[in-house]
């Protein structure tokens, strides 16, 4: 008998989706088992035949892990009904799927992969993983500002963790951190009346954007790739 497993487990597993937007797939009704409309949380063995949007899922043979640097006007999103979709764009060999999103309005690092236990690793929250910025906002900055988005601040009902903030120029500051509500970082800033002008996202835990052009990746491989599970295996 073959042994079962959760449906989202097994679309990540294989390589489609992190286990988070294989339940959205779900929700949305795009897969089908056995010609059978799927439901949340529904197990499966591994001789049963799935199908998102109609069309059969096969495994990935190779994995992937890409650091690519997103213009702005890109979106993280893998749903073709955005023209602008990061996975068009990038127009990789291999189906990937991009891991968390970074705004429209932002640029910089973001990982792709068709690994679904690294994005599940990688997102899970309670592993508080860094996540690195370059902030230009409207007006000058004051010691007060900084004080205070680093102890953390009132957004979407909830208070922010305390995070790393330093002011590297009059308008511009770095900030580190732990968590990733949506569109964060602009949220905060304008709780205090402050406008973001340009944001980009230079680091995910290890993996650094470096001097990687806009518009193009590289893979993670080698040393840089065994310094991220070694991180986390650690939480």
């Amino acid at each position: 008998m073959c042994q079962e497993m959760r449906l989202n487990k097994y679309l990540s597993d294989v390589g489609v989706c992190s286990r988070r937007e294989a339940d959205r797939w779900i929700e949305a009704g795009r897969v089908s088992v056995d010609g059978i409309v799927a439901v949340m949380g529904q197990k499966i063995s591994r001789n049963q035949s799935v199908l998102v949007d109609g069309k059969p899922i096969k495994k990935e043979e190779e994995k992937v892990l890409l650091a690519f640097n997103k213009p702005k006007g890109i979106v993280c999103t893998t749903s073709k009904k955005d023209k602008d979709n990061i996975v068009d764009y990038l127009n990789y060999k291999t189906r990937i799927y991009p891991v968390g999103r970074l705004d429209k309005d932002s640029e910089g690092l973001i990982l792709l992969t068709n690994q679904g236990e690294l994005v599940d690793k990688i997102l899970r929250g309670s592993n508080y993983h860094e996540k690195e910025y370059i902030v230009t906002v409207n007006k000058k900055l004051t010691p007060e500002f900084i004080r205070a988005m680093g102890k953390g601040v009132p957004i979407l009902d909830v208070i922010t963790r305390p995070c790393e903030i330093e002011a590297i120029g009059t308008r511009t500051f770095r900030i580190i951190l732990t968590q990733g509500l949506n569109r964060q970082i602009r949220r905060m800033c304008e709780y205090f009346d402050y406008r973001v002008v340009d944001l980009q996202r230079v680091r995910v835990m290890n993996i650094r954007l470096g001097r990687l052009k806009t518009g193009t990746y590289r893979k993670i491989v080698g040393t840089e790739f065994k310094e991220l599970l070694e991180l986390l295996e650690k939480r």
